[in-house]
């Protein structure tokens, strides 16, 4: 929800829940906009169907047509569930960015959104779906992960659209803080995590941001056309596979690029197919810690060759004798008898 609509609706609550009659100024004072963008919301509130009435003279002001209320939320049972479980797995997940100015005091977005629907539910309903959310139990990890700050995120999300340049503080992982103008082409969640893919004006290049890393982000005046059959959410996820990691792996895989691309979890391994008769490609990857990785290529459905690192080749060789240990003795094989 955008700050304006935000405040289009806070009007409405004011209208709903205080004297009949309000001042125009006393209204604008309440969400800190001039009389000017008031006015402009309460013509947004008309435009919506809302009977907005105006009362000339000295003691004039706005209020809601006599009898007007806006009508009760109706969700069914399931609607009502699927809604509380969103919020509770988008804040769990880290989809959701921490609490701004405007949301309701000592909680963060995800819980003043469930306090509001408590609020118009059913008493019965609202009983279930709290023995439900109290019973619940999620094995992701709690707590947003990298989840930017919501002017951050509504900013590039809104500059994104109307292509128009960022001004934005960025702070890397080495620590370095710098001023970047960036022109945005698309928001992308991977992994619990929020990134901005955009050129770097500065290099002319395409680079990828963390939004939890952006400081401030500010639109500029100005527009720019966006790169010929750029996909944001594949540069984000090749520029992640290229990160610099502790070791590189490298191997080769029977199938083509795009098939053995599809065999690894997204964004962790790059692959190209090589000249060879057989339908080889060869994929790189990147970790920190080499002890998953034979696990994983065990997994895989097609051959493989491992060509490198010379300690990765020693993993997978001990994982292949352990596997054929578990088997025990074959009974088809001389001197062995079964157990």
């Amino acid at each position: 929800m955008t700050r304006p609509t935000a405040r289009v609706l806070a009007l409405l609550e004011l209208l709903q829940a205080g004297p009949r009659l309000r001042r125009v100024g006393d209204l604008a004072e309440r969400l800190d906009v001039d009389e000017r963008t008031l006015r402009r919301y309460l013509a947004h509130l008309q435009d919506l169907g809302v009977p907005v009435e105006s009362v000339r003279g000295r003691h004039g002001g706005v209020r809601l047509a006599p009898g007007y209320r806006m009508p009760p939320l109706m969700l069914t049972d399931g609607e009502a569930v699927a809604v509380m479980l969103g919020l509770v797995a988008a804040r769990r997940a880290g989809l959701l960015p921490p609490a701004v100015s405007d949301d309701v005091a000592g909680g963060g977005a995800a819980d003043g959104a469930a306090a509001k629907l408590r609020r118009v539910l059913p008493a019965a309903l609202v009983h279930r779906v709290d023995a439900l959310l109290a019973d619940l139990q999620v094995t992701a990890p709690s707590g947003p992960v990298g989840a930017p700050a919501a002017e951050v995120l509504l900013t590039a999300a809104t500059a994104t659209a109307e292509r128009r340049p960022v001004a934005l503080t960025y702070t890397r992982a080495d620590g370095d803080r710098s001023r970047r103008t960036v022109h945005p082409h698309g928001v992308v969640v991977h992994r619990g995590r929020w990134y901005l893919s955009a050129t770097d004006t500065a290099v002319g290049e395409l680079r990828t941001f963390r939004l939890d890393q952006v400081t401030d982000a500010t639109a500029l005046v100005g527009s720019f056309d966006a790169p010929p059959d750029l996909d944001p959410a594949a540069h984000v996820l090749e520029s992640l596979a290229r990160t610099p990691w502790r070791h590189e792996v490298v191997l080769r895989v029977r199938g083509t690029a795009d098939e053995v691309t599809a065999m690894f979890p997204a964004g962790l391994a790059l692959a190209e197919d090589l000249a060879d008769p057989g339908g080889w490609a060869r994929v790189t990857l990147r970790a920190d810690s080499l002890d998953w990785v034979p696990a994983l290529l065990a997994g895989l459905p097609v051959p493989f060759v491992v060509e490198g690192p010379e300690e990765l080749r020693e993993l997978v060789r001990a994982t292949a004798e352990r596997l054929a240990d578990a088997l025990g003795p074959r009974a088809d094989v001389p001197g062995h008898s079964p157990q």
